[in-house]
C-alpha cells in the first residue's frame, strides 16, 4: 500500500516538475542591484529554476537550451544575444526606445521582446495635462537619435489638445536651440535621449528652464530627483509583475515591445514650490494618468 501511495504521489508531482521553467538572467556583472532583483524573481517563481550568470561565463546563444527563458539585464547581455540569430527568445530589460533604435532601428529581431525602461510618451503628456492644465505648447528637444519619436508624440498630443513644439539640438554646447525652444513653449517634455539629457547637460537644462519659470517633465525619475518637476516611472515591483505574467506564457506569445501596465508618478516638491505649482500628490496623479490608458 505504501508503494502504491508513493507511486501515485510521484505521478501527481511529475507534471508540476515537468512544467517548471529554466529562467536564466544575465548581465555584465552581478551588482548588488542585479542580485536583489534576481532574488526577488526567485521568490516569486519558486517552482522554477531561476539563476544568474555573467555574460562572460555564457556560451554562444545557439548553445543555450531552446527551452530556456532568457532575461537580459543590460546592453552587454543584449549585445551577447545579438551575436547569433539562433538560440532561445529573450526578454530585454533596461533598454530605452532611443537605445533600441540605435542598435536595430524600429523593428527588433524576432527573438527579442523589448521591455521599455523609458516612460511612455503618452503617459508623460497626460501627466502634463493633469499637472499643468493651462499649458498647451509642449517643448521637445530632439537629436537625430530621437527624431523618430516625434510622430508618436504629435499624435498623442493632438488627442489631448496639446501642441508639440519640436526643436532640433544637434550640439548641446550651442545654447541657442534651447533658448528658442523655451521662448515658444509652456512646458518642456524631456525624452530619454542620453545625447541630450546627461550629466554634462543637466545643469544648463535646469537653470535655463527655471530662469524662465518653465517646468520640465521627465525624462526619467532620476532627472526629477536632480531638479525636474515630475515624471511617470515603473519600479522594481512593477517590472517583477510584468515578468511574472510573461514567464507564464509561451515565448511565442511575448510582445515585441511593451511598457509595464503598472506605473507611478514621482514629483519634486521643492521644484513645484519654486514654480508656484500646487504640491504634487503622486497617488492622485497616477490615478488620473492611468485613466487614459487604452483598454485591452
Amino acid at each position: 500500500m505504501r508503494r502504491l501511495l508513493s507511486a501515485l504521489l510521484l505521478a501527481w508531482l511529475w507534471p508540476l516538475t515537468a512544467a517548471a521553467h529554466d529562467i536564466l538572467l544575465t548581465a555584465a556583472t552581478e551588482s548588488p542591484g542585479v542580485r536583489a532583483f534576481v532574488h526577488s524573481l526567485e521568490q516569486r517563481r519558486s517552482a522554477d529554476q531561476v539563476r544568474f550568470l555573467p555574460v562572460a561565463e555564457l556560451p554562444a546563444p545557439g548553445r543555450i537550451k531552446p527551452t530556456t527563458r532568457l532575461i537580459l539585464l543590460d546592453t552587454a547581455a543584449l549585445d551577447w544575444r545579438l551575436g547569433e540569430t539562433t538560440g532561445p527568445p529573450a526578454l530585454v530589460m533596461r533598454i530605452s526606445r532611443v537605445q533600441a533604435n540605435q542598435r536595430f532601428g524600429r523593428v527588433p529581431p524576432h527573438y527579442l521582446s523589448l521591455l521599455w525602461s523609458d516612460p511612455s510618451p503618452a503617459r508623460q503628456l497626460r501627466l502634463i495635462r493633469y499637472l499643468l492644465p493651462h499649458a498647451r505648447r509642449v517643448g521637445v528637444l530632439y537629436s537625430e537619435q530621437s527624431r523618430f519619436l516625434l510622430d508618436e508624440l504629435n499624435q498623442s498630443a493632438q488627442q489631448l489638445g496639446l501642441h508639440i513644439n519640436a526643436q532640433a539640438w544637434p550640439d548641446p554646447r550651442d545654447n541657442r536651440p534651447l533658448q528658442a525652444l523655451l521662448q515658444g513653449s509652456d512646458v518642456v517634455l524631456g525624452m530619454d535621449d542620453p545625447g541630450l539629457y546627461n550629466p554634462r547637460t543637466v545643469k544648463n537644462l535646469l537653470l535655463s528652464s527655471y530662469a524662465r519659470q518653465m517646468p520640465l517633465i521627465g525624462p526619467t525619475a532620476g532627472f526629477v530627483k536632480a531638479g525636474g518637476l515630475a515624471s511617470t516611472f515603473s519600479n522594481k515591483h512593477d517590472w517583477l509583475r510584468v515578468l511574472d505574467r510573461l514567464l507564464d506564457q509561451a515565448p511565442t506569445k511575448w510582445p515585441r515591445t511593451h511598457y509595464p501596465e503598472r506605473f507611478g508618478v514621482i514629483g519634486n516638491p521643492q521644484v513645484a514650490r519654486a514654480l508656484g505649482i500646487e504640491p504634487i500628490e503622486p497617488a492622485a496623479a497616477t490615478k488620473v494618468v492611468a485613466e487614459g490608458e487604452p483598454t485591452p
